[in-house]
């Protein structure tokens, strides 16, 4: 009988395998489906709560704090937290396996990842590392416009350096895994780094065009997190389960409303709006763009009599600020609806644990790099000028053109002024 028992249990290698890989498969139990794991459900709803709050405040602070130094001190920020969040993406496909067999092929990725760094960095940033240098030192002058002017030329070469390294490491039996990396490691720095990026390009534009958009995206995750967590009922993405109507319209509603408000805080101080040209750390003097400069409106008659107000101040700014809130509310959502797929593609829960409550550096970011891109492109396209200006030509010259013939511009431009005060009326 014990050996008709074991007989008929008998399990091969193929059975063994396909249970194991049921075994660990995710099995949805029909109470967690479609809105199970509302947060109004959740037993330990306030436990979280409090271990969210609590880091969210120390974010906020030091983030506070960053934005007080001013720009370079913010930049800084954004290239750790995209060294962070590179880290934590090239470990989703990482096998421990494979890597003891492929000496040095981690570094390949970082390899990549600064060569992107640098190509993005020297195009938003060239410029204003050439106003940063004094005319007077021409060693460094020079150095620098050489940099400059053949920074495409060593970014190819580097990232050519790269290919051909990576070709160099190929080895028999790994090569799907090595491409795999390959591929996976320039989808990191196709969607994210380069999307990321232009916070920097916003930076510089004025510290207001990075950090209104940023909070816009703060506040409606605090603010979907909190009315889902009071009010939360019904599902809104299958996605996300934790998502509720409630908590997005709640939110929406509050963002809209905080971007008109804090614009016309955050408008009114220069040292938000002034653009920085150059790479130092002085404070910033300019004349505020007509964005910024308020405008009169009287309020209509048919108010009551108490109403404190006759006539109110709003920046234009507000208005476009308008177009950034709904954006943030309706669209930029769905980058972290992208990062709920995501993670469930890969059956994880956050794609780190560097934040208490919150996951890793991804799970925040997630909203903020498609919230940049079109701060970015709005800004570029409704709010500055597209006429020329004297600054701009200037920025020009200053870039393409060597000392020697900036001071033969200067000659010649002299020159012809000189000319028509001088010549006949």
């Amino acid at each position: 009988m014990q050996k008709d028992n074991s007989t008929g249990n008998v399990s091969t290698p193929t059975a063994r395998s396909r249970h194991r890989r049921r075994s660990q498969e995710a099995i949805p139990e029909p109470s967690k489906e479609n809105g199970g794991h509302l947060l109004v459900d959740d037993n330990n709803k306030y436990k979280s709560f409090l271990i969210r709050a609590y880091s969210t405040l120390w974010m906020i602070g030091g983030f506070a704090f960053i934005v007080y130094m001013g720009h370079l001190y913010i930049t800084t920020m954004v290239v750790v937290i995209q060294i962070f969040m590179a880290k934590e993406l090239f470990n989703l496909l990482r096998k421990a396996h494979e890597d003891r067999h492929l000496p040095g092929f981690r570094l390949l990725n970082w390899h990549f990842f600064f060569t992107a760094m640098l190509f993005v960095y020297g195009r938003i940033l060239s410029q204003r590392l050439a106003n940063t240098v004094p005319a007077s030192d021409k060693f460094l002058y020079r150095l620098v416009s050489s940099l400059i002017k053949y920074h495409m030329v060593i970014c190819y070469s580097l990232y050519i350096a790269g290919f051909m390294w990576f070709i160099l490491t190929l080895k028999k039996k790994m090569y799907k895994y090595q491409f795999g990396q390959y591929a996976w490691t320039h989808m990191i720095l196709i969607v994210v780094f380069t999307q990321s990026s232009f916070t920097v390009a916003n930076i510089f534009e004025g510290i207001i065009w990075f950090l209104l958009p940023a909070t816009l995206i703060v506040i409606n995750d605090i603010f979907a997190y909190i009315f889902g967590f009071f009010f939360g009922r019904t599902p809104l993405i299958k996605l996300s389960p934790k998502k509720t109507w409630e908590g997005f319209i709640g939110a929406s509603v509050t963002t809209i409303i905080s971007a008109f408000v804090l614009a016309n805080m955050m408008g009114r101080f220069q040292w938000m709006t002034c653009p920085r040209k150059d790479l130092s750390t002085g404070w910033l003097h300019c004349d505020p763009g007509p964005v910024f400069k308020p405008e009169h409106y009287t309020l209509p008659g048919w108010l009551p009599k108490w109403f404190p107000w006759k006539e109110i101040d709003i920046l234009p700014l507000q208005w476009h600020v308008l177009c950034l809130g709904l954006f943030a509310s309706i669209i930029a959502p769905f980058g972290g609806f992208f990062a709920s797929g995501f993670k469930r593609a890969f059956k994880i829960k956050d794609f780190g644990d560097s934040i208490p409550g919150h996951g890793g550096i991804t799970d925040r970011m997630d909203c903020q790099m498609i919230m940049a891109v079109f701060a970015y492109i709005y800004h570029q396209s409704f709010v500055v000028s597209q006429s020329l200006t004297v600054e701009t030509i200037l920025d020009q010259i200053l870039a393409n053109i060597s000392f020697e013939e900036q001071y033969a511009l200067y000659t010649k431009l002299g020159e012809i002024i000189q000319d028509r005060l001088t010549g006949p009326s």
